[in-house]
């Protein structure tokens, strides 16, 4: 009797331990205490689970770069996003990595490199050669089942994948084309172009309001005509004649594209003599608009803050044909990133997050402005949030609505050899006393009469091709 008294005591106090533990009124032990060879059963279930101890996330920093987060002391947009996901994340810091030395972005990262200090996460100037560098996190198996990533236009998918693996997140992406004034068009009793107009009647509507002695223009520069126009011409070119591939410097289209802006000159800044400039109130092409001096203004989604204070009615119509060039940013994580999961989801929520988005429109409105970039992840309700911002705009709308066929402006971040292609290369050519010219100054006179374009064209295409070839096969992702 005394050793089952014993064993009922011992019970006893083992039930009431187990109880008070589950009531958390006990601080857990030190050492856990030596478990029984067999536990009698509880004297009464639990209502309901206890509550389980808040789990301690493991302390994370993430090294940060971009040239768009301004100083400490302004305190911008994208400065205020990276600390509400701080505060959303509290194990996790962001740090600025200083990018204030001299040279150009991509010196500055492969001085970081060079000492295995490369940020976690940065903005890409130059994708291609991080690539070639072998600095890159392969993200595609972690944006293959986001939700969000479905939404993203391909335009920008694409322009981040190299042979199959996405390497990068659109971080930002612009509309890009012709804004419309449309009172001046209405005052010159000339229907204004609108999102979807043909590329001749763009250019007759146009070319129909210059009238220079009285300080208007149709146009306000000529040059991005060679931009978009050859995709107008034949559909399988995009941006500048590029397709997919080569450059294509020797179509029709193209050659079309060059006669159609030195035929469009006269009405545009670059048309006008120092003569007629003093019937102008603008000092440049850039103020052309905002001044009611031109009927439309080539620009960027990163316009429209600016616009948003208008005086005048305005809309964008984008590329005529119903189109529009595309500007995009791109962020990257780095292969050496020390969490790579979670610098992947700080990279998202500054990329194309819809939270992160909804975010930042949130602070935009705090500080009543715009948002700095449009939506990356893109549906209905992202576009309605954009646009509560700038009213009633139909053809902002339509372009946010038409995103995966833009003309992708944004070449030189994601293109290898598209730098040379474009600008820097030197095919070998003396212009007169312009000796060993690059591809810029082959574009940049070709309606000055310096030169006859078709003279050169299929020199320019040859040896523009070959670096874009050469480049290309440099990559090893």
């Amino acid at each position: 009797m005394k050793t089952f008294s014993k064993w009922m005591n011992t019970a006893i106090v083992l039930v009431l331990a187990v109880s008070l533990a589950a009531c958390g009124a006990q601080p857990t032990p030190t050492t856990a205490p030596a478990e029984p060879t067999s536990a009698p059963p509880p004297a009464e279930a639990p209502t309901q689970a206890p509550a389980p101890t808040e789990e301690v996330m493991e302390p994370v920093t993430i090294r940060y770069a971009n040239w768009n987060v301004g100083t400490e002391e302004e305190n911008n947009l994208q400065r205020q996003l990276v600390k509400a996901y701080m505060e959303m994340h509290p194990n996790v810091t962001v740090e600025f990595v200083d990018m204030s030395m001299e040279g150009r972005w991509d010196e500055k990262l492969t001085n970081y490199a060079a000492k295995g200090e490369l940020p976690d996460v940065f903005m890409a100037d130059g994708t291609p050669l991080y690539v070639k560098n072998g600095w890159l996190a392969d993200l595609t198996d972690l944006v293959a089942n986001d939700p969000d990533w479905q939404d993203v236009p391909q335009v920008l998918k694409d322009a981040v994948t190299y042979n199959g693996k996405v390497l990068g997140l659109p971080a930002a992406q612009f509309v890009m084309g012709y804004f419309v004034n449309q009172d001046l068009f209405e005052a010159a009793n000339l229907d204004a172009p609108v999102y979807g107009v043909s590329a001749d009647d763009f250019f007759a509507a146009t070319t129909a309001l210059t009238d220079v002695q009285k300080g208007k223009l149709g146009l306000d520069e000529m040059e991005f005509i060679m931009g978009w126009y050859p995709s107008t011409q034949d559909p399988n070119l995009k941006w500048f004649s590029y397709d997919g591939q080569h450059m294509n410097y020797n179509s029709a289209a193209f050659k079309a594209g060059i006669a159609k802006a030195g035929e469009m000159k006269p009405h545009t800044w670059q048309g006008l003599s120092d003569e007629q400039k003093p019937n102008f109130k603008s000092v440049g092409p850039w103020e052309l608009f905002l001044n009611q001096e031109s009927g439309v203004r080539w620009d960027g989604g990163w316009a429209v803050p600016g616009y948003a204070g208008a005086t005048f009615n305005w809309d964008f119509m984008g590329v005529p044909g119903g189109n529009q060039a595309l500007v995009a940013d791109i962020i990257v994580v780095s292969k050496t990133a020390s969490n790579l999961e979670a610098a992947y989801d700080f990279a998202k929520w500054m990329t194309f997050s819809k939270e992160g988005y909804a975010k930042e429109a949130e602070l935009a409105k705090a500080a009543a402005t715009v948002p700095t970039r449009m939506p990356v992840s893109v549906n209905a309700d992202s576009i309605d949030l954009y646009m509560s911002f700038v009213g009633d705009k139909p053809g902002l709308r339509q372009a946010l609505e038409n995103l995966d066929n833009s003309l992708l402006e944004s070449l030189a971040k994601i293109v290898p050899g598209y730098i040379n292609a474009r600008w820097e290369g030197k095919p070998g050519i003396d212009i007169g006393e312009d000796k060993d010219v690059n591809m810029w100054y082959m574009f940049n006179f070709a309606n000055d009469g310096k030169y006859k374009y078709e003279d050169y064209a299929a020199q320019l295409e040859e040896f523009a091709n070959k670096i874009l070839d050469e480049a290309r096969a440099e990559l090893n992702p």
